[in-house]
């Protein structure tokens, strides 16, 4: 779906179903337990709203409208947990002007649960990284990324196990391969490892840690023409154990998640909505409470100016 529908129908309407399992009568059934996920990607340092200029994303996004809207889900929901597939940084002035602290201060200030790094989170270096640190306040993950004996040793984790309620949620990350995309002087020695093989092993590790839902952050990108290349579409067909992918790097609009089987054949919801902020993904999750069973809704909220 292009960017022009996908941002005329979600101003319409942002209700879709979709199902593993699961039936919609009696969601509100007290024998269920319900997880709201947001999420959000590539941001690129999009504080503001997109100015009045006649484009196609005018009027759209800022951070502020998102921090009212979370704060508005909190309320009304609870059992949340906010995430960021990546590409924090770069893309206005911001990050040229103050290299990272408006990003990693608001995102902080929106207490997001976990986020991870993507290729352009690297472009002020290391150096940049360590600099502005400590105003993250919530964990960054990056499983395929080899961070020993750089500043980021200590800092980057491979997966974090959250509870909300009675709900036990595993995420991890992955990142995409840097070579190429970033200058060996910006990255250092971090060292990208296959991430296939990391996400069977992570993922199975979460499981049996009892997650009942396993989510990976992936900044590997959505899906490519070149065979074999990996993607969240690749890396959902040749996996076991992972249930949600929330992805980035590819800009891509998904109005409704993409469902892929598994090796197992048993279904993958891949989300991912655009970049610069202007959606925030949301995902309401319900599990029976043998948890053999789930529901998932989709409903991507457009930031705009009605936002509140």
């Amino acid at each position: 779906m292009n960017r022009r529908t996908f941002l005329h129908k979600t101003s319409i309407t942002a209700a879709g179903i979709l199902l593993s399992g699961g039936y919609l009568a009696g969601m509100n059934d007290p024998e269920r337990y319900k997880l709201t996920l947001l999420h959000t990607n590539d941001v690129h340092s999009r504080l503001d709203p997109f100015p009045m200029d006649g484009s196609r994303m005018q009027g759209l996004g800022g951070v502020a409208r998102r921090a009212a809207l979370i704060r508005k889900i909190r309320q009304e929901e609870p059992n949340v947990l906010l995430v960021d597939a990546g590409d924090m940084l770069q893309g206005t002035p911001y990050f040229n002007l103050f290299g990272g602290e408006p990003e990693f201060s608001s995102m902080s200030a929106m207490n997001y649960d976990v986020g991870i790094l993507g290729n352009h989170d690297f472009d002020g270096g290391l150096e940049l990284l360590d600099k502005q640190w400590h105003r993250l306040n919530f964990p960054i993950l990056n499983a395929n990324y080899r961070v020993a004996d750089t500043v980021l040793e200590g800092r980057v984790g491979d997966f974090e196990i959250f509870e909300r309620g009675p709900i036990r949620i595993g995420v991890f990350g992955l990142g995409i391969a840097l070579e190429g995309l970033v200058p060996a002087s910006l990255h250092g020695g971090v060292r990208y490892e296959d991430p296939l093989p990391v996400a069977q092993r992570t993922a199975r590790l979460l499981k049996k840690k009892g997650c009942h839902l396993v989510i990976c952050l992936s900044h590997l990108g959505f899906k490519y023409e070149q065979t074999g290349r990996i993607s969240d579409v690749v890396l959902a067909q040749k996996s076991e154990d992972i249930d949600l992918i929330i992805g980035g790097h590819t800009h891509t609009f998904l109005e409704q998640p993409e469902v892929v089987s598994n090796r197992l054949g048993q279904p993958v919801y891949i989300g991912q909505v655009g970049w610069a902020g202007t959606v925030l993904g949301r995902m309401d999750i319900w599990f029976e409470k043998n948890y053999k069973s789930t529901c998932v809704t989709c409903s991507p909220a457009l930031i705009n100016n009605a936002t509140n």
